[in-house]
């Protein structure tokens, strides 16, 4: 066994890490932390090759709807779970938080009694995982629709334009898309967005899948896979 050695951290001020006010840093424990594992898995992954996984959603997908309906306010926050970048020895898990959460997966029937709110899909999305000898898990798709007149809609996320990275000719897991469904037309939203949504508007969250691990053609059967 090799002695634990003391890791010296500099982070200069007045960089994302460390910034001066009045900085934004409203997203800093659930979107930031999340990019900082990645920079650090895969700087490990130099050092340490073969023990160290694939990238992961790298986003908490956070998601909130606020309004008034029937005199009574209400505010529904949920941050959504997606892929898990696989290991060296083992598939990713499907639909997960990684590396920073505190927060359960909200049950359909206990959001739809506690918001004015329907869920219209919620499910894993197929292949949206990295392939490989070992494969990214998959991400999930939440569909929410309004049924009160208005509210406002936020969303703090990330990993909608790069793809969280394979390893070792792993392929990266599937990017995330948010968008909204009006009158049966969709409009595509940013990562980060704020707007007013309107009774019968469809939010839909697709996160991220995770990266794969090794070569697609090398990996082993079992099972019937």
């Amino acid at each position: 066994m090799h002695p634990m050695r003391p890791v010296n951290v500099d982070v200069p001020e007045g960089t994302i890490l460390n910034p001066n006010p009045p900085a934004a840093v409203s997203s800093g424990n659930v979107e930031t932390s999340q990019r900082i594992v990645d920079v650090l898995l895969l700087a490990l992954h130099e050092a340490m090759p073969h023990k160290i996984p694939a990238q992961s959603q790298g986003t908490m997908n956070n998601v909130v709807i606020g309004g008034d309906a029937n005199g009574k306010r209400f505010t529904y926050y949920e941050t959504i779970a997606g892929g898990q970048g696989a290991l060296p020895y083992k598939d990713g898990e499907n639909g997960i938080h990684t590396h920073m959460t505190n927060t359960a997966n909200t049950p359909v029937e206990a959001l739809e009694l506690s918001y004015p709110l329907q869920v219209e899909r919620y499910e894993l999305i197929p292949d949206s995982g990295g392939k490989g000898k070992f494969r990214g898990g998959v991400g999930i798709r939440r569909a929410i629709k309004l049924l009160a007149d208005d509210a406002a809609l936020s969303i703090q996320s990330e990993r909608r334009k790069h793809q969280p990275k394979g390893l070792l000719a792993g392929e990266n897991g599937r990017a995330g898309k948010n968008y909204l469904v009006r009158n049966k037309r969709r409009l595509d939203l940013p990562s980060k967005v704020t707007m007013r949504i309107e009774k019968g508007d469809i939010v839909v969250i697709e996160t991220p899948g995770g990266g794969g691990y090794g070569r697609a053609g090398i990996r082993k059967i079992k099972g019937g896979e």
